[in-house]
């Protein structure tokens, strides 16, 4: 999908190839960016200033460990993903479990905050991929769904 979006007085082109995918892929003016929305809300027009995004350059990999690839769009629609890089304090399901879109699936710690991870769908938890205290990579599949 394309977009035109306004800002400051600027024109920007946005091009989002899949609005449901997680993260969403959006490019705008040819830059890429991975946006991981906060909540599961229908989209609102904005109110007020929005500041234009800034890219941010991943730090050099180092010759010892290459990092690995986060889990593909693909695999994210029929699992929940690590939205980022942390350790997993609690988990609230098991497999077996059915979850509702919103439920609590597990809290991820990055930068000593808590991240309550949702479900994004809903579905019947097939398999639980972490367990508390194990650190976790952007994209890493924490858990899968039957369906």
């Amino acid at each position: 999908m394309k977009y035109h979006v306004k800002i400051d007085d600027q024109w920007f082109k946005v091009e989002i190839e899949n609005p449901r995918a997680r993260p969403v892929v959006a490019q705008v003016e040819g830059e890429t960016f991975e946006v991981w929305p906060a909540s599961e809300l229908p989209l609102q027009p904005a109110q007020g200033p929005v500041a234009k995004p800034e890219p941010v350059s991943p730090p050099p990999a180092t010759v010892a460990e290459a990092p690995a690839a986060p889990a593909s769009p693909a695999e994210c629609a029929n699992a929940a993903c690590a939205p980022i890089p942390g350790v997993i304090v609690s988990i609230a399901v098991q497999p077996g479990h059915t979850v509702q879109v919103g439920q609590e699936l597990c809290v991820l710690e990055a930068m000593k905050m808590n991240n309550t991870i949702r479900a994004a769908r809903a579905g019947t938890v097939a398999r639980v991929n972490v367990s508390v205290g194990q650190h976790v990579k952007h994209g890493e599949v924490l858990l899968e769904y039957a369906e």
